[in-house]
């Protein structure tokens, strides 16, 4: 293990969500071998380690069951530094009626007020659906090194399924994405809803 990186095993073919802005889903996924470490004197404190992604997804997935509880599309984001969460955001398109609005556009904004600075260099976002391009491209501008999501979109996503936008070369910044971290879980929130939306509209 070198001073900059640490080794990581993700579960390959990890459930991915079934949603009608990006319905056709099929079972696929990534495996990655290294995560650049953002804490500066040698490998990471354990809980950064092993099993702590499932850890800040879980608050991602707690800040996406804010977003279903006012009618949004359950999608939530968190971006960590050190072992804080320094910025929350769910999904509020509707309820600012912004398009902008999405979970990880907000976290990266509080994110960036709570350090006082528009470079996320030490940071992880974690995020329960892939990043759209839109969201990619903030990931960019702020420098995060790492993302970490859930459930891949193949109707908008831009973190592997349409486009690869964090890791194109051609781009002056690049990111470690880790995909499929408690998938099931963000796929079956995103499911829900959509079922409840449809029974509700069939009413």
């Amino acid at each position: 293990m070198t001073r900059n990186s640490c080794i990581f095993k993700v579960r390959k073919n990890a459930p991915v969500a079934q949603l009608d802005r990006a319905s056709g889903y099929g079972p696929e996924g990534w495996g990655f071998e290294s995560l650049r470490a953002y804490m500066e004197n040698g490998t990471p404190p354990p809980e950064i380690l092993f099993g702590s992604h499932e850890r800040w997804m879980r608050e991602a997935l707690a800040e996406a069951e804010k977003a279903e509880a006012v009618g949004e599309v359950p999608i939530g984001c968190v971006v960590v530094h050190g072992l804080s969460v320094i910025g929350r955001g769910h999904n509020q398109t509707e309820t600012l009626q912004e398009p902008t609005a999405h979970a990880e556009m907000i976290a990266i904004s509080a994110a960036a007020a709570s350090l006082g600075s528009r470079r996320l260099e030490d940071c992880v976002l974690y995020v329960t659906l892939e990043p759209c391009p839109m969201c990619a491209g903030a990931i960019v501008l702020a420098r995060i090194p790492v993302v970490v999501f859930g459930a891949m979109d193949p109707k908008a996503g831009a973190s592997g399924s349409l486009f690869r936008i964090l890791e194109d070369e051609r781009l002056n910044h690049r990111c470690e994405v880790i995909p499929g971290v408690m998938a099931d879980e963000a796929s079956q929130k995103l499911s829900a809803f959509f079922r409840k939306v449809r029974k509700t509209e069939g009413n």
